[in-house]
């Protein structure tokens, strides 16, 4: 059946692959060639450029990589692997054409500066970019965004040596369009921007976080305006210009957190085996980054671990030398907001949001997973961002259905006779009261 399938499955790509093109490519000479001309018909001349981009050198022979990216267009089609692949990529081409050309009618940019006279092949190539190209279409650069899609698509599956030279192929794409005077700085992070949401919108492995999952759960509105209140007051600060600018990126970060506890749950934050997507590690950076030294500090004096059990010990998430140092053997991660470490012998994952509590389906699966774990290791250590929510319920949930607890007071006390810091809050009880109404043996109370 698989010599059957695989022919047909080719074909089937083959034609998808085919009609993205036939679709996109008068899509992107129309919309980037109109928007070009709007700019132009208006007499834009405001420019965002920073004093020290004067140092940034006018190579000729970089148009070459710059031309390039056509050739890396077609050629990326031809990486999928499958429909759904080529789906996909091409929908986060076509979303990268409308967000920017978008941006570029709403907030019209011109490049300020004057390419110098160029001759013999590099100065051809320059005449035909020329003949299209005006120097409009600035923030964010479409030439960066398309570049992080195509990217994606050529290094995803490629052997290592060739992912190297993708890789380094990549940033000097990026680069020329600096030296070849064709954007300023500020195109490029902006690019890279669009960029990698295309790719969080468009995911490889699960379908886009924007999508109603049937059952999910994904309402904490009081969370999801925190979240968005920070993306307004970065917003705010990036709108004071100058290096005030990258501010952009926390505010981005924030706005997807939002959604996620809006609307897209746990798997907004696309973990899969315990690693985020490429696009969230790039995009929630400043996230992370600040959550990651939020933890540190709500724990930097308790116990990074407190022992439960004789095998189960439970903790914040911790880097690869506290695993080390700790001999633990498995690893389950609740956090979705982290990768967990790669180091560990035995890795487990079920994401869940921070400070919320989780659906009895997902607290189940949690503690089925530590059981899998408890059989399989000898030293395990359950943990969340601190170590004293998601965690320990998890680890109170695993005691009442293992058998351990009898009630859920008194896993409650098993948890806190080793980490005194956990807090149960009313919410907490009721979901595990509701995991074990079905066990009659045991007393939900």
């Amino acid at each position: 059946m698989n010599t059957v399938a695989t022919p047909v499955r080719e074909s089937i790509r083959l034609k998808h692959s085919l009609a993205w093109l036939v679709l996109l490519a008068p899509l992107f000479f129309l919309s980037y060639g109109w928007s070009n001309q709007w700019a132009a018909s208006r007499g834009v001349t405001e420019s965002i450029v920073f004093a020290w981009e004067w140092v940034i050198p006018f190579l000729p022979w970089t148009i070459l990589p710059y031309w390039s990216i056509d050739l890396m267009y077609g050629f990326s089609f031809l990486a999928c692997r499958g429909p759904r692949e080529v789906n996909h990529h091409g929908l986060r081409l076509l979303t990268a054409q409308l967000i920017s050309v978008s941006c570029f009618i709403l907030f019209p940019l011109r490049f300020s500066g004057e390419k110098p006279e160029t001759t013999g092949i590099f100065g051809t190539f320059f005449d035909l970019l020329a003949g299209f190209d005006l120097p409009y279409n600035q923030a964010p650069s479409l030439h960066i965004s398309l570049l992080v899609i195509i990217w994606w698509a050529l290094v995803r599956r490629a052997s290592p040596e060739m992912r190297w030279v993708w890789h380094s192929w990549a940033v000097l794409v990026a680069v020329s369009v600096l030296t070849t005077w064709q954007h300023h700085f500020i195109d490029v992070p902006t690019g890279l921007l669009v960029g990698f949401l295309c790719l969080w919108l468009w995911p490889d492995r699960v379908d886009s976080p924007l999508l109603i999952r049937k059952g999910a759960r994904r309402s904490h509105p009081q969370l999801a305006l925190s979240y968005l209140l920070g993306a307004v007051i970065c917003t705010l600060i990036a709108m004071l210009g100058g290096w005030a600018l990258l501010a952009m990126w926390p505010a981005a970060a924030l706005t997807l957190v939002a959604i996620n506890y809006a609307w897209a749950g746990a798997a907004g934050f696309q973990k899969q085996d315990g690693q985020q997507a490429v696009a969230v590690r790039w995009l929630l950076a400043p996230y992370r980054l600040g959550a990651w030294i939020n933890s540190r500090l709500w724990t930097r004096q308790q116990p990074a671990a407190n022992q439960i059990t004789d095998k189960v010990w439970l903790g914040r998430i911790p880097t690869a030398s506290e695993l080390s140092r700790g001999g633990f053997d498995a690893l389950v991660d609740l956090t979705a907001e982290f990768d967990s470490p790669r180091t560990a012998t035995q890795r487990y994952s079920v994401p869940m949001l921070d400070l919320t509590v989780p659906d009895v389906n997902t607290l189940k699966q949690a503690a089925d997973t530590l059981e899998t774990a408890h059989q399989n290791g000898a030293r395990i250590l359950v943990c969340c961002a601190l170590g004293y929510s998601r965690s320990a319920l998890t680890v109170a949930a695993w005691l009442l259905l293992s058998g351990r607890a009898d009630s859920v007071n008194n896993a409650i006390r098993m948890i806190k006779a080793g980490r005194p810091q956990v807090v149960f809050k009313e919410t907490h009880r009721q979901v595990l009261k509701a995991l074990i109404l079905k066990a009659p043996n045991h007393d939900p109370t």
